[in-house]
Parts: C-alpha cells; structure tokens; sequence
C-alpha cells in the first residue's frame, strides 16, 4: 500500500502523553466499530456475557452504570515503530478526508473532517471514559475517532488480520461511522434502538457496522482508482473482515455460535459489504438497512 503517497491530515490530536494511568470505565461509552468487536472478542475469552461487559462499560442496552476501577494495561514502548504508525495514522486519515471532501461535494454537502485522537491506555471523551481495552471507536458526541495504537499489534496477533490495508480498514471503518451521523443515520438508528427488544437493537447494530464496513470499501475504491494499492492489498483487507466475524470469534473463543447476539455480522457479511463499497464506490448501495438479509 502506497500510504506515503497519501496527503497526512492536520486533524490527529496525540494525547499519548496525556492518557490518564487508571480511570472509570462509564458515563455512557458509545463503542463503534472495532471497539465492540474487541469487548466481545475479550468478553468471549474470558468466558463473559459480552451484553454484561457492555452495559458495565456503559454502552449495552441498560445505558450507563456507575464507574467501576480497573488496572489499565501496560504502556506499549517503542517510540521509532509508533512514530511510523503515527505517521501512517495520519496520511490515511487526510486520505478519507479528500476521498469523502469529493464524495460530499458531488453530492451537494460539505463534510466536516473528525479529529483522530491516539491515546494510551485509557482516555476521555464526550462519550465517557473508555480503556484501550475497548478499542479503537468513533464518539458521535464530539466527532472523534479515538485509536490506541497497540491495537495495530492485537489486529496483527490477536485477530490474524496483518498488513497496511487491515491497518487502514480499521481506521476507515471508524470514519465510516462518522459518515454515518454526518448523513443524520446515527440520530435515527439511536430512535429506532431506544424502542426495540435487546434481539432487534443486535440487528440494528449489526446493520449500522456493516454499512460502515461498506463505507470503508467505499475509501478504498477510490484509493485504488488513485493507484495507491498494491497488489494483494484488496484481499488482505477482505481477509481481515472475515478474521472479525462474529461467527469467527464466537466458534474460536467458545466453540459455538450464537447469530441472535451478533452485533457486527457474520465473516461472510462484513466480506459482503466491505467488498460492495469496494467493488462499486458508491455510497447509495451500501443501504444495509434496505437489504432483507444484510
């Protein structure tokens, strides 16, 4: 992947430095995306209910709880590779800003780039306090993308998905969310799940993270009209939306799998999508909540 060729955005705020030791995790969290992939992976392994794990960090269906205390994880030294990752954090970030500016524009809106803020350990947003335990995930309260960047690492060990093209899938899957409460999703499906059964907010959730991986292949169509992937990049990205299936974690943390609890989609759905946008690069056909079976 060609991401030195990319423009860096002026839009990431380090708070690496700032991220605090120990913290609450409460307040009304809101995990997208890959957040909530990580608490349900974790969740799985443990042998926990990952619905309990969610409503403790505040973001299940009984919304927030008091704050609880929790060790944070350990700093990840290393300052030459995370300079780089900082780096590639950035060029890809001002990638999606130019790719969804264009988009925006030729459809008669303006898009308002998020802030990416890269933490450690811990870090506070207007959605609550989270830990890197979380991982990365999008707060609509403020428009930030929050990342700790040892999630690279986990996504290359953890979840099988190495290379620079899984590395930018998570983080235009992220902006894929902040697309989403751009174009007033967001407001309509937090409607829709306030007057829903726990199965149907799962089905919703599982919708509205399909369609943001759809608008991560969105970013990446246009990325490869601009030769700025390589070969092998399109599969490395498709391989690394079927590591994070809910299918997938579930049958490798426990053995069985349980559709009605997805809240991400099954590795052949997060495939289907990620390969819709990337194939078409159209943001009118990643409509996940149109299709009878996302």
């Amino acid at each position: 992947m060609r991401w030195r060729d990319m423009r860096g955005s002026d839009n990431v705020e380090d708070r690496e430095d700032a991220s605090p030791a120990r913290g609450g995790l409460g307040g009304g969290l809101k995990l997208g995306g890959f957040g909530l992939v990580a608490v349900v992976a974790i969740s799985l392994l443990l042998g926990l209910n990952p619905l309990d794990v969610l409503n403790s960090l505040g973001g299940g269906a009984n919304g927030p709880t008091a704050p609880t205390q929790r060790e944070a994880p350990a700093p990840h030294p290393g300052p030459a590779v995370r300079d780089e990752n900082k780096e590639f954090v950035a060029r890809i970030l001002g990638d999606t800003e130019d790719t969804w500016g264009e988009i925006f524009r030729q459809g008669g809106r303006q898009y308002r780039a998020p802030t990416l803020v890269l933490f450690r350990n811990a870090v506070n947003s207007a959605c609550g306090q989270a830990s890197s335990a979380a991982g990365p995930f999008y707060c609509a309260g403020d428009d930030h993308v929050y990342l700790d960047l040892s999630f690279f690492q986990d996504l290359r060990q953890r979840f099988g998905a190495p290379g620079d093209f899984a590395r930018a899938y998570v983080i235009a899957h992220e902006i894929g969310h902040h697309v989403q409460n751009q174009l007033g999703m967001s407001d309509k499906v937090a409607q829709q799940r306030s007057r829903s059964s726990e199965v149907a907010r799962n089905a919703l959730s599982v919708r509205v993270e399909l369609q943001a991986d759809c608008l991560a292949g969105v970013w990446g169509y246009h990325a490869k009209q601009r030769k700025l992937l390589d070969p092998g990049d399109v599969e490395a990205g498709l391989a690394a939306a079927a590591a994070i299936g809910d299918d997938r974690l579930q049958k490798q943390a426990r053995g069985t799998v349980t559709p009605e609890s997805f809240t991400h989609g099954s590795s052949a759905q997060r495939v289907r999508w990620f390969r819709t946008g990337l194939e078409s690069g159209e943001v009118r056909r990643c409509d996940t909540f149109a299709a009878t079976q996302p």
